[in-house]
This record gives structure tokens, C-alpha cells and sequence, in this order.
């Protein structure tokens, strides 16, 4: 079970930061790759950062590169994605997901939460 918990509100100013948090349970493997993803109204779904299940890589979209960092404590089966320098473009629905197999296929995703970037 993946479940998103939000550190703030989810309406930031420009320039703001946020940090999402994601708590994974109940797989039965202890190893398991994790993504970020974010879906704007009529756009596609975009895989925004990832993390394999050691830390030691990350993948980010270009767009959020800088400004965007993924993180993991496996001693806490959670994963972080935390927000600085947002932007309005940034505004999307958001959502946390888990790749238990190591194979690219996120099986398990979390509930999602809106972050909208506007003053």
C-alpha cells in the first residue's frame, strides 16, 4: 500500500517549496524502485523523478532538474520528493507510486494530491 501525505498546504506562491512524502507497506520484497508522477489538466501523465531502491541513482524530468530532489529512508519504507523553487508550470496532480519487480511497471501508486503554484 503506497499512501501521499503533504508537509503543507497544496496552493504555494511562485518561487515556494513543498515536500511530499510517500510511506510503502506490505510488499514482500524488501527492494522496490519508487517514481514521482505528475498529470496537468488535458496533459499526460509524466514521470517526474525516480529513485532505485538502494538511493544510489535518481532520475529526473529535465524541467524539474536543480530544483526537485528525490530521496528515500528504507528504514522508515518511505520515499520524499521535495519541491523548491516551484513554478507555476509545476501545478499538476501529483502522485507517488512503487515498482516492487524492478522492472519499470509502477503496480502500486498512492492517492495523489493536487499542488497548485499561483499568487
Amino acid at each position: 500500500q503506497v499512501q501521499l501525505v503533504k508537509s503543507g498546504g497544496d496552493l504555494v506562491q511562485p518561487g515556494g517549496s513543498l515536500r511530499l512524502s510517500c510511506v510503502v507497506s506490505g510488499f514482500t520484497l524488501d527492494y522496490y524502485a519508487a517514481g514521482w508522477f505528475r498529470q496537468a489538466p488535458g496533459q499526460e501523465r509524466d514521470l517526474v523523478a525516480s529513485i532505485n531502491w538502494s538511493g544510489s541513482y535518481t532520475y529526473y524530468l529535465d524541467s524539474v532538474k536543480g530544483r526537485f530532489t528525490i530521496s528515500r529512508d528504507n528504514a522508515k519504507n518511505t520515499v520524499y520528493l521535495q519541491m523548491n523553487r516551484l513554478k507555476p508550470e509545476d501545478t499538476a496532480d501529483y502522485y507517488c507510486a512503487a515498482d516492487p519487480n524492478l522492472t519499470g511497471a509502477y503496480v502500486y501508486w498512492g492517492q495523489g494530491t493536487q499542488v497548485t503554484v499561483s499568487s
